[in-house]
């Protein structure tokens, strides 16, 4: 029973993460096949994946505090909770942003920068499932310096991304628009980031 009930928490990481894949999914789709007339509709999908990951990380809170006894400690339970919601946070961020400042057209750097979120999204659920056998894990290590490496492709991108606007754009507006259109992308790797920071500082702890 108390190795079910470990398990489970490692189960729930996994749970949560397969939103942020979602949510990933959805905002490549959404730029893949850009329609600005289609945004408010795909904006309410992704909130939808953003509020189902919200319900379950608050059962993961609720569970946590009844319990006394946890895999890991309860501080490093809530910050890998946080750091996962994080993600999804951040990819539905994107698509509000867009929407807010009524992109008509994407430049071609978005869709790099979603590919790459996608990617550090699926590299991270594979941690995760690995992540209850973070003592004798094999793969763990080289799965979180993938991360690392996706994360610099995401920043490579995003310092060329901006190169670009400002080199070609001379329209204050659309600077402003894609300026912060790209911090948010950009922010979508650094949290992917955080939550391979986690795995790593629990395997150290755990040493």
């Amino acid at each position: 029973m108390a190795r079910k009930r470990d398990e489970d928490y490692f189960e729930r990481f996994v749970t949560l993460v397969k939103y942020s894949c979602e949510a990933a999914d959805l905002l490549k789709e959404i730029v893949d096949n850009y329609q600005s007339a289609d945004l408010k509709i795909k904006m309410k999908d992704m909130h939808v994946i953003e509020h189902q990951a919200d319900i379950e990380k608050h059962l993961m809170m609720q569970k946590l505090a009844k319990e006394f006894i946890t895999p890991i400690e309860r501080e490093d339970i809530m910050e890998m909770a946080h750091q996962i919601d994080n993600v999804t946070d951040a990819i539905e961020d994107v698509v509000m942003r867009i929407y807010m400042f009524d992109i008509q057209e994407v430049r071609p750097e978005t869709l790099e920068l979603c590919k790459v979120i996608c990617k550090l999204c699926e590299v991270l659920k594979t941690a995760l499932a690995e992540f209850s056998n973070f003592r004798k894990s094999k793969t763990l290590h080289s799965l979180i310096i993938e991360i690392n490496r996706l994360e610099e492709d995401g920043d490579r991108i995003y310092m060329e991304a901006m190169r670009n606007l400002y080199v070609s754009s001379k329209d204050p507006i659309e600077m402003i628009r894609w300026t912060k259109t790209f911090d948010c992308l950009e922010k979508c790797c650094d949290v992917c980031e955080n939550v391979a920071d986690v795995i790593e500082s629990v395997i150290m702890k755990n040493s």
